[in-house]
């Protein structure tokens, strides 16, 4: 026997349950379609065969049909190539998601989910939000593939979440609204049932901090998590969420090329077509797929000219415990249109101090280390960049700065 206790309101939300959950009333209209197709493009045109294994990727093209069944191919191929001992539990679960979606047998990744997620365990309710991502993932794809002791990693996972006094985080939450949907479908729909208690009380809770952040615009907790919010809200059915406003602004954002990185279009491309990661185990194969030809290459989302920008770039490190302080500033000179990642690499070669090291990740480019001062995730430091002393939302490799900004790196903590 499960003993908890449950707000009345979770058995509101089991009685909504009963009905059928459906996308919303929401579309594309026709004169944008071709402005979501030519963002697919640019999506699938970032796999080759040196690609990071984005599993992501793949599950968009998937879901929405791909364009490039070439590029498909290969980005299935890659990922069966990845040993899923060296991921961790997000990544094990969405490449155990995007081959379920390409009809590929995941082999043993799903034993060794089940092992990662059985190990796992959140033992401060105070740890960020944010570590309830992955497990999300994990939970999702575990309860797609219907394994055994879901349920009860389920009710683990719920009573962390539930039990986690940490600020709230639109990714996390939206990925959890998921992974909770999909549990509670496995069980019985009786009002008096434990399971369906617990997850309903947090799916309320989850979708009471989702809805509290969509913004007049449309727009849910910001561009980038405003796509799987999306997906939280259809698979709930929120009844007060505009859809077609949110679709109107992200289509705006689109036509002015907030969303050029890859990953960011994997996670708002299925919303866009009113899909959601819990269509993976219902993705139908065809092996005559038809290729949509693109007639010309996609062009670039920005047209460098030939002048030149000031960019204000400061290196900071203020945190006590770390071997060394400093705050150092170097104005470099780069082309308009560059990438930050051109200033960084320029402020490197005049000056030793801005030396940096970086990984290849999902959202691109990660800087790990500046100066020699390297994040360490056991103690929640990380190099945190700023215009000004707003945060940016987009990568080194994607955000582009403008004239006389000014650009810190800060070493911080979360």
């Amino acid at each position: 026997m499960i003993l908890f206790t449950i707000p009345l309101l979770s058995l509101l939300w089991a009685v909504s349950r009963a009905h059928t959950l459906t996308w919303s009333e929401c579309f594309i209209p026709a004169e944008k379609q071709a402005l979501v197709d030519d963002l697919q493009d640019v999506m699938e045109s970032s796999v080759t065969p040196s690609s990071y294994p984005n599993p992501s990727i793949l599950i968009a093209m998937n879901l929405v049909g791909a364009h490039n069944v070439e590029a498909q191919k290969l980005l299935t191929k890659i990922i069966l190539s990845t040993n899923p001992k060296d991921l961790t539990i997000g990544q094990l679960a969405l490449s155990i998601m995007a081959l379920t979606s390409s009809c590929q047998d995941p082999g043993n990744r799903l034993s060794i989910l089940k092992n990662k997620m059985e190990e796992w365990k959140s033992l401060n309710p105070q740890d960020p939000h944010t570590v309830f991502y992955g497990p999300s993932l994990g939970l999702l794809a575990l309860c797609q593939k219907n394994q055994e002791d879901t349920l009860k990693l389920a009710v683990r996972f719920s009573k962390m979440l539930l039990a986690n006094v940490s600020p709230f985080n639109m990714d996390t939450g939206a990925m959890a609204t998921l992974a909770l949907t999909c549990v509670s479908n496995m069980v019985s729909e009786d009002l008096n049932d434990e399971y369906n208690q617990l997850f309903g009380s947090a799916l309320t809770s989850i979708m009471e901090n989702i809805s509290r952040r969509i913004e007049d615009n449309g727009l849910i907790g910001g561009s980038y998590s405003t796509g799987l919010a999306m997906q939280a809200l259809t698979v709930q059915a929120e009844e007060n969420w505009n859809c077609q406003k949110t679709m109107e602004t992200v289509l705006s954002e689109i036509e002015q090329n907030r969303f050029d990185n890859p990953m960011a279009i994997s996670q708002i491309l299925p919303s866009l077509k009113g899909k959601t990661y819990l269509d993976v185990p219902h993705v139908i194969c065809s092996t005559d797929q038809e290729e949509r030809q693109t007639l010309q290459e996609h062009p670039s989302p920005f047209s460098p000219s030939a002048s030149n920008i000031t960019v204000i770039y400061t290196i900071n490190n203020q945190l006590r415990g770390v071997e060394q302080t400093f705050k150092e500033t170097e104005v470099v000179s780069v082309e308009k249109g560059s990438f930050l990642l051109v200033v960084l690499e320029e402020a490197q070669r005049k000056n030793s101090k801005f030396k940096f090291d970086s990984k290849m990740t999902s959202w691109g480019l990660y800087i790990t280390a500046i100066n020699n001062i390297y994040e360490v995730e056991n103690h929640r430091t990380y190099w945190q960049f700023l215009s000004g002393n707003t945060p940016l939302d987009q990568g080194v490799s994607y955000y582009i700065p403008h004239d006389k900004e000014h650009i810190t790196a800060n070493f911080t903590q979360y």
